[in-house]
Order: C-alpha cells, then sequence, then structure tokens
C-alpha cells in the first residue's frame, strides 16, 4: 500500500475539488501537501463576515470541495482514508485524507465523478415535470451515504409552510445593507474566475413567486415564465451542528447534487432559512427533526446551463518546499 500521495495526485484531484459549490461562488477553500497527506484548508481572505459571520456556509462547501476530492481518489485507483478537523490547534484544516488500500472503482463512483463538471446551479424556472419516487430516493440514499439526511416536502400544505420561513427570513437578511453590500461585490458582469456571472444569477423576482431569491442581477423574465407552482423542495440535515457536523454536510450536499446531476435533474441551494437562527429552528420544528438542517434544495428538471468559472487550480495549491 502506498503510504503517501504526490503533488501529481494532489494536482489531478484538486481539479474536481474546486468544481464544488460556494456561498457567492467564492470558492473558500486552499489545498495542500504535508507529510504525503493532502489537506483541506478554510481560505480565510474569502469568508463573507456579513452573509456567514459564523463560518459555517465555509465549512458547508470546503466540506462539499472534500467530497470531489474523495471522488477523483477513488476513481483514480487511489481511495483516501479521512479524517475531519484533525488538528485542534488548527482548526482551518478542514481534512487529511491518507492513502488507503489501493481497489478499482465502484460504478456508482464513476457515475458520479462523470457527474462532477455537469453540475451547476439552475436559478431559473423549472419545467412541470414531477421529480418520479425513484430520483426522489436516490437522493435520500445520497444523503443517508454521507451520515445525513434529506426531507422531501410534499405536498402543497408543506411547501407553503416551508415558503413562508423561507420569505420571512430572506426579509431578515434584506434589512441589512452589509449582507446587500456583499451579495452586490460577488456579482460579476465582466468574465471572472469567481463570484456569480449575472447570467446565472437567475431571473430577477417577482411579487408572485413563491420561494426567494437572492438577486444576482439577473435580467427580468418573460411573461409566462414563472416560477413552478409546487417545486420539489428537499432539507439537508445533520446529526448536530458542530464545524465536524457542519463539513459533513457538505460531503452530503455534494453527493446530494451530483445524485441529482446523474438522475438528469436541476437544483439550487435556498440558504436564507439556514442563515437567520430563528427561521433555521422555526424549519426544524416543522420537520419535526432530530439534529440540524444545514441546506435547503430546489430540485428538478431544467433547462440547459453551464458551471460558473473556477479559479486555476495552481492558485489554491500549497506545494512542498524543497530545500
Amino acid at each position: 500500500m502506498d503510504t503517501a500521495y504526490t503533488v501529481e495526485q494532489l494536482r489531478d484531484a484538486v481539479t474536481d475539488a474546486v468544481r464544488a459549490p460556494s456561498l457567492h461562488n467564492t470558492q473558500p477553500w486552499r489545498f495542500r501537501l504535508r507529510d504525503g497527506g493532502i489537506e483541506v484548508l478554510v481560505d480565510a481572505t474569502r469568508r463573507l463576515p456579513a452573509t456567514d459571520p459564523s463560518g459555517w456556509g465555509v465549512r458547508i462547501a470546503c466540506g462539499a470541495a472534500l467530497f470531489n476530492l474523495r471522488l477523483a481518489l477513488a476513481v483514480a485507483g487511489t481511495p483516501a482514508r479521512v479524517r475531519l478537523r484533525p488538528y485542534p490547534a488548527e482548526p482551518d484544516v478542514v481534512a487529511r485524507l491518507v492513502p488507503d488500500v489501493p481497489r478499482r472503482p465502484t460504478p456508482a463512483e464513476q457515475s458520479l465523478h462523470a457527474a462532477i463538471p455537469r453540475r451547476f446551479s439552475n436559478r431559473a424556472p423549472f419545467w412541470p415535470d414531477p421529480v418520479p419516487a425513484d430520483a426522489r430516493w436516490r437522493l435520500a440514499e445520497a444523503a443517508r451515504a454521507e451520515l445525513c439526511w434529506l426531507e422531501l416536502l410534499i405536498g402543497v400544505s408543506a411547501v407553503n409552510a416551508f415558503a413562508e420561513i423561507a420569505r420571512s427570513a430572506h426579509r431578515v437578511l434584506e434589512r441589512d445593507p452589509a449582507y446587500r453590500a456583499e451579495r452586490t461585490d460577488w456579482v460579476r458582469t465582466e468574465p471572472a474566475p469567481d463570484g456569480v456571472p449575472a447570467a446565472a444569477g437567475g431571473p430577477q423576482s417577482e411579487p408572485q413567486d413563491l420561494l426567494p431569491s437572492r438577486g444576482f442581477g439577473g435580467l427580468n423574465r418573460a411573461p409566462g415564465r414563472d416560477f413552478e407552482p409546487e417545486p420539489l423542495v428537499a432539507v439537508l440535515g445533520s446529526a448536530g451542528n458542530t464545524a465536524v457536523d457542519q463539513v459533513v454536510a457538505g460531503q452530503a450536499l455534494q453527493r446530494v447534487l451530483l445524485t441529482a446531476t446523474d438522475s438528469g435533474l436541476s437544483a439550487s441551494m435556498l440558504s436564507q432559512p439556514i442563515e437567520v437562527p430563528g427561521a433555521r429552528e422555526q424549519l426544524r420544528l416543522s420537520l419535526g427533526r432530530f439534529g440540524t438542517p444545514q441546506m435547503v434544495l430546489r430540485i428538478g428538471y431544467g433547462q440547459p446551463g453551464s458551471p460558473t468559472p473556477r479559479r486555476d487550480v495552481d492558485e489554491v495549491l500549497e506545494l512542498p518546499v524543497h530545500p
């Protein structure tokens, strides 16, 4: 069994890791090789102090990147053993991966890995086609495989009750000028390696919309292009809400998103009810679940799109310095 990863293996795996989602596409991660292990670190320069004061969103994003990293290494035949938050004195080190017993990748790993470059957040209205039961089951199983739960809100009353919580949280957030300014800072009207391109921001919200949208500078909708009246809303939750729980939830989020992509589905994230503590607790109580909601997803069939840009791999690598 190999006892160390190489720079080449790190670089190849990070090419997939950086395709993970993050709040405002800030890409708040770094990767390094240390003592033969690959480490995932928080990039403190890319925190969102107004939107994400607790660092919850950064840990979710780094967890999602960690899942892509695990998947890339497994598909390359060099799977990893993972320790989360391995150094108490270094809280910005999210995970450490060391080589496990080499093996061939499973068909499921290959399918999810193939979905990485095709996954993107689709903020446009979805088609009215319902998500079939077998696809919904796959999504719930994906969360369970990463030690999390996925609650699908089925029926008009459940979705309407959630929508009220989400709209209330959205109003609370929008009252904060720093929150609005931070979002504006990450909207990109020119080509850029990070942030949310205005063209990918989804259409401008309108009064009749059931669910809130952040408003990344998208265009007004054409008449008749309302959002779906009964979206499939899914709440992803973890057992607790420690820093480790949040990294675990980020891995589950990415497995769910890649499973959706592999199933031909589109998804976008609604984190407003997670960002407001009162709304998050209200959501938890409404679900009757133990544990903590960590993300809300809107899932359905949508028009083709393209992933948002990513920084160059070399920008996020810390390579060993040889004397």
